[in-house]
């Protein structure tokens, strides 16, 4: 297995904050802790601009993982909070790592 990071960029709906798109992904947590491969996920504000970034065992664990949350989770109150127009998703397998 090689390490693959998901990753997506969006804008949220206007009047909401980091901290409600933080909020509405409590269940969206704990799924993706219950997720075979999973390792770590990080949000990211950048002056609007939403980064969400989650490490995965594999490519495989981590489109199986995605397809969870469109169908599995497809009730989250997360899916409220983003411009879904503004949505760039990837997965990329992770060609170097370096550790401390």
């Amino acid at each position: 297995m090689s390490e693959a990071l998901e990753m997506t960029t969006f804008r949220l709906v206007p009047g909401l904050t980091g901290a409600d798109f933080v909020k509405a992904n409590q269940d969206i947590d704990a799924y993706l802790r219950g997720r075979p491969g999973f390792r770590w996920r990080r949000i990211l504000d950048d002056g609007g601009t939403i980064t969400d970034i989650v490490a995965w065992d594999s490519v495989a664990d981590a489109r199986r993982s995605a397809a969870g949350i469109t169908t599995e989770m497809a009730d989250s109150p997360v899916h409220a909070t983003i411009d879904h127009t503004t949505v760039d998703f990837r997965i990329v397998p992770v060609l170097h790592r370096v550790s401390p």
